[in-house]
């Protein structure tokens, strides 16, 4: 979420991500390197050197991107198999926000399968239908996605994700038709509905949306209080999601519960005790980069901008790669309100070598020229 001139918080395509079950790799780190491991593990059963690759990943799982280049390097130089070599050094450069570096060594994974289709493979492709879509390459991403599923036909990640490619290409009846097909496949999956409501949502068709937030309530008895409360939040009914959030907070120190409290209490109106809620979390996980932008976003509101400032700069200070994009830019638009203009529009050239693909970016950086 980021913080845009119209002065609320909008979702676009920072904060694009795959499903909690599938993550791109960079906004679950500790995902990153079981899968990393998973594949290093089956290759060595091959018979194939793996040692480089397995200290890349290793790497990777502590933010340290380049170094894990170097490594693969190394491993590529002492012939390690380079399926996996390509692949982990996509996954390094996604961490790095070489999106088209990262497109082209995903590319180079799945070239040098010999032929031969494997899971891993499948993962690959996710990775590079990412780097696709931050790329502002919709239609490849989206077709990226068609070669999931004309090889396994019941992913519904793939449908899910296709059908975000159809949003974005304002193909509204193809995406409503695939998010149909993935939750056929999980049909007991609440935040499969939640995810796709989002999505409408984004897009402009929150009426749309409603129907799937109805459907997921029908899973009463499968709900957590978490995702009770996220589905009461998504439907408007905040003193019910503080409830159920509470709820959720209480049962442990968990940062999506304190993130959609934190956005019911604003929702309410009561910015004050979201702030209170965001740096209280804050005090046992500092380094929480989402909710550092939350809490930017609700000093902003509050209209102390140089404390959102220190909060969106804390958040880069992470190294989040999944956080990136959203605090670059919010952290340009807490210059700008507070006067700083000649620092903002050097930090948008900044962020637009990053991330050229974003149209939000480029209108805001045509207003910026003007002041």
């Amino acid at each position: 979420m980021r913080f845009t001139k119209p002065r609320k918080q909008v979702r676009t395509a920072t904060g694009y991500m795959l499903p909690t079950d599938r993550v791109t790799g960079i906004a679950a780190k500790s995902h990153i390197l079981a899968v990393l491991i998973m594949a290093v593990m089956m290759l060595s059963g091959c018979g194939d050197k793996t040692e480089y690759v397995l200290q890349a990943s290793s790497l990777i799982e502590s933010g340290e991107y380049d170094k894990a280049i170097e490594i693969l390097d190394a491993a590529e130089k002492s012939g390690e198999d380079m399926r996996l070599v390509h692949r982990t050094r996509g996954i390094a450069r996604m961490g790095l926000s070489d999106y088209e570096a990262a497109e082209k060594e995903f590319i180079d994974s799945l070239s040098s399968n010999g032929g031969f289709v494997k899971d891993m493979d499948v993962d690959t492709s996710y990775y590079l239908a990412i780097s696709q879509y931050r790329l502002g390459d919709i239609r490849e991403a989206n077709e990226t996605y068609s070669a999931i599923l004309a090889l396994y036909p019941k992913e519904s990640d793939a449908f899910y994700l296709r059908g975000r490619t159809y949003l974005a290409l304002q193909d509204t009846d193809n995406a409503k038709s695939d998010f149909d097909k993935a939750i056929r496949l999980s049909p007991d999956d609440p935040d499969l509905y939640i995810q796709i409501y989002e999505a409408l949502s984004e897009a402009g068709l929150g009426d749309d949306g409603q129907r799937y937030l109805k459907n997921a309530m029908e899973l009463n008895t499968k709900l957590s209080y978490f995702q009770k409360g996220r589905l009461y939040y998504c439907m408007g009914e905040y003193e019910k999601a503080k409830e159920s959030l509470e709820l959720a907070v209480n049962e442990g120190n968990d940062s999506q519960a304190t993130l959609y409290l934190g956005r019911t209490y604003e929702a309410l109106g009561d910015m004050n005790y979201a702030a209170s809620l965001y740096r209280t979390y804050l005090e046992t996980d500092p380094g929480n980069a989402q909710v550092l932008n939350q809490l930017g976003l609700c000093l902003m509101s509050l209209e102390d901008y140089a404390a959102a400032l220190d909060a969106f700069n804390k958040g880069l200070e992470t190294g989040d790669p999944a956080m990136d994009q959203s605090l670059r830019f919010n952290r340009i638009t807490a210059y700008e309100y507070m006067g700083g203009f000649e620092k903002a529009k050097a930090l948008m050239l900044e962020y637009l070598e990053r991330y050229p693909a974003d149209q939000e970016a480029v209108r805001e950086n045509e207003f910026l020229s003007t002041r």
